[in-house]
Formats: C-alpha cells, sequence, structure tokens
C-alpha cells in the first residue's frame, strides 16, 4: 500500500475497519482479537507501531523480522486463530520508522480466536461467545452474503457455464 494512503488512514483514527497496536519489540497480547474481529466483521487494516492515538512509534528494526514471524506462525495456528487464515505483513517506512501494515479481508467463516468469538464495533473488539443471539446474527449475515455455502437444489450441471470454467482456474491461479 502507498505510503500516502496509509497516513490518510492514520490520520482516520481508529475506528470500525481500522485498529492501532505500538507491538514495539512483540506483538500485543490482544492483536489477534482484532484480526478476528476483522475477519469476523467487515474486515480492516491492522497497523503494528502505533500509537492509540495515531502516533507513530515504529517497530524495533531489531525486532521486525520476529514480530512478523510470530504473527505469520499464529494465524496458522487453529488453537490461536481458528479456522486459520492466511495473512502477509506488509513493511512501511513512515517519518524514519517502520511501521508494519496488514490487511485484514472480511472472512465468509467464523472465526475464533483462542476459542472465543470477537466481533468489532466501532473501535472495539467485543467477544460475543456467550451471546447466542449475536453468534446467530452473524451466521445469518455470513450465509446471506456468501454463496460458498449455500446449496441450490435444482441447480444442473447445464446450468453452469463452462466456458467460465478456464477463465476461473486462471484467476484461481493468479
Amino acid at each position: 500500500m502507498k505510503v500516502e494512503r496509509i497516513k490518510e488512514i492514520l490520520n482516520g483514527g481508529e475506528s470500525i475497519t481500522v485498529e492501532f497496536k505500538q507491538s514495539k519489540n512483540k506483538l500485543n497480547k490482544d492483536v489477534f482479537e482484532s484480526v478476528c474481529a476483522f475477519l469476523n466483521r467487515n474486515g480492516g487494516h491492522l497497523f503494528l507501531g502505533v500509537e492509540d492515538k495515531g502516533g507513530i512509534v515504529g517497530t524495533n528494526p531489531e525486532a521486525i523480522q520476529k514480530v512478523k514471524k510470530e504473527f505469520v506462525t499464529s494465524m496458522n495456528n487453529p488453537q490461536k486463530i481458528s479456522p486459520t487464515f492466511y495473512l502477509s505483513v506488509e513493511e512501511v517506512e513512515i517519518e524514519g520508522k517502520v511501521v508494519l501494515y496488514i490487511f485484514v479481508p472480511a472472512s465468509s467463516q467464523v472465526h475464533r480466536c483462542s476459542g472465543k468469538i470477537f466481533d468489532r464495533n466501532e473501535d472495539g473488539d467485543i467477544d460475543i461467545t456467550d451471546n447466542t443471539n449475536q453468534v446467530s446474527e452473524m451466521y445469518m449475515r455470513k450465509q446471506g452474503t456468501y454463496t460458498e455455502n449455500r446449496i441450490y437444489p435444482f441447480t444442473q450441471m447445464s446450468d453452469l457455464r463452462s466456458d467460465l470454467f478456464t477463465k476461473v482456474r486462471k484467476l484461481a491461479v493468479n
């Protein structure tokens, strides 16, 4: 992402789609709660090396590789995030300091962080695990938005356009 766009997002402050974590020398303990909440809601932008008010503190240059590795490893650990999700960490230099940027897309699945379900509300990550109404609403919202798990009982093979299979395979590879 371009530095100008990142500065715009930082100037807008934390919101339902933006979260700042200091993570100067290590990951904040609640980073994955934010990732889980973003996955479960509308997606968002996660910045490591930024104070809650938007001030850039940067991530310590000696700790960058360790922080990135810990983040990626934890994202692939089903005991941390379940189901696991692939995310990449981008290093961005702003004001002579390194900020780690992670774009978290909205997911079609309901994710858990350490066994708990989190949802995003304004600039907070809310544990809704024990609120059956909110959990149910989340599942219904995702089923209404994403069709990958929907069954179409009256669809037949003749309804599918075979000429698109090759195009879709190429898109999937890219």
